[in-house]
């Protein structure tokens, strides 16, 4: 097998908030994250990976058994972070011989380079961009699927799950439902559990269209209803009378209740009560409060627009709901306008719409914003953290307040 880099391109920052805290093949789409799709394929192969710079010791750190921003070959075949690649993609990789580029839809997907290149492909913000190799070296289009902005991952999160049930997950090693009493189910044959869950009497299990996946040692709650496409991650509680429609992801460790409609939670993440999320993506360690709702649909049903780097894009799109990012909060009775976005370490709470860009590091709501203290925010991070026994280490905390610094201009208009 090659040596494979999985590397963050110049496109990354369309991903704020959410990979202000990871790169951006941390994102999670259908049961896993888009590195660990890679992963997967590779054959147990340990690929480079390739960051930020100013995420760099994170990586580190998190990957401690990686080589991080270290090409450490004559020659590498680079995976872009944020792109699925097809089975026929990974079936020909070891046909690969002479350098060349890969793209999807003309956009640069792939890269098979000698190490006389890599010079010319890492950019002052440590990014790395092909594009002045295309004229140099041949190109080929290939098969799969390239993100832009993150409600991408939130439309394609259904088929996902499909594809990773199917790919990953093997029926014969579920523990069988008749194991747990009084659970009403349709479509026996596309439900997965694993070990040591917890279903409880009256929970309704509908994969009749399809799979769901109960991963190990989830609990399911009384009077719930999970649709699939549906994955619930390791650890993650269902609360009761929790409506869990098809196309929705929460990663482990979760807490969730109320409504939940294609929508991805990455991890760590609490929605416990009732409330609508709907075409939504939530980072780590986010906590929406009892009575929070989201938009997802304008009352006109024309199309939406998001603010993407205070950036006004327009999706195509007549659902998008709320995009938040890691380590921020909303109190009771919290209400988000179609298309919100939300950075990292914010607060949010009072009566009436917010903003429908709020910075990150922020505090208040619709009556007015300010800033957040970057002491006060590590403070109550590194007690959230606590509480699942996780640490706030030297190089997360330095990661805050380099994103704090990052995104001090987004905050001037309300100091």
């Amino acid at each position: 097998m090659k040596q494979i880099c999985i590397y963050e391109d110049e496109k990354v920052s369309n991903f704020n908030p959410l990979v202000y805290l990871r790169p951006v093949y941390e994102l999670r789409c259908g049961i896993f994250t888009l590195r660990e799709k890679i992963e997967k394929r590779i054959n147990g192969i340990k690929p480079l990976l390739h960051t930020r710079k100013f995420m760099e010791d994170f990586v580190k750190e998190e990957n401690p058994d990686y080589s991080v921003n270290n090409f450490e070959s004559d020659k590498i075949l680079f995976l872009n972070g944020r792109v699925i690649f097809s089975d026929k993609f990974y079936a020909g990789i070891e046909n690969i011989t002479g350098e060349q580029i890969f793209l999807i839809n003309g956009n640069i997907a792939a890269a098979y380079l000698s190490e006389k290149h890599f010079g010319e492909i890492v950019k002052s913000n440590h990014a790395l961009d092909f594009s002045e190799l295309l004229p140099k070296l041949p190109s080929v289009e290939i098969e799969g699927k390239i993100f832009e902005y993150p409600w991408e991952l939130v439309y394609a999160n259904g088929e996902e799950i499909v594809s990773d049930y199917n790919q990953f997950f093997n029926q014969n090693d579920s523990v069988e439902i008749e194991k747990f009493t009084g659970v009403f189910r349709a479509g026996k044959n596309n439900i997965y559990i694993g070990k040591n869950c917890n279903i409880m009497p009256t929970v309704v299990l509908d994969a009749s269209h399809g799979p769901i996946i109960i991963d190990d040692e989830a609990e399911i709650m009384p009077q719930s209803t999970i649709s699939g496409p549906a994955y619930i991650g390791e650890k993650s509680k269902i609360k009761v009378g929790a409506k869990i429609y098809h196309d929705t992801t929460i990663g482990e460790v979760c807490k969730v209740g109320g409504e939940v409609e294609n929508s991805i939670v990455h991890s760590y993440s609490n929605k416990q009560h009732d409330g609508f999320l709907g075409h939504s993506y939530l980072g780590q360690w986010v906590n929406l409060g009892a009575g929070t709702n989201n938009s997802d649909l304008k009352n006109n049903y024309g199309e939406i627009t998001v603010k993407v780097n205070r950036r006004p894009v327009k999706t195509g799109l007549q659902f998008v709901g709320l995009i938040m990012g890691d380590h921020s909060k909303s109190a009771i009775g919290t209400q988000f306008n179609t298309g919100t976005v939300v950075g990292v370490l914010s607060n949010i709470f009072g009566q009436g719409f917010p903003p429908r860009y709020v910075p990150s590091f922020s505090w208040g709501g619709a009556e007015f914003l300010k800033e957040y203290k970057l002491e006060k925010s590590l403070e109550v991070a590194g007690l959230v953290m606590q509480r699942r026994k996780h640490e706030l280490t030297p190089a997360l905390k330095q990661l805050f307040e380099d994103i704090f610094r990052l995104t001090e201009n987004e905050r001037t208009s309300f100091k």
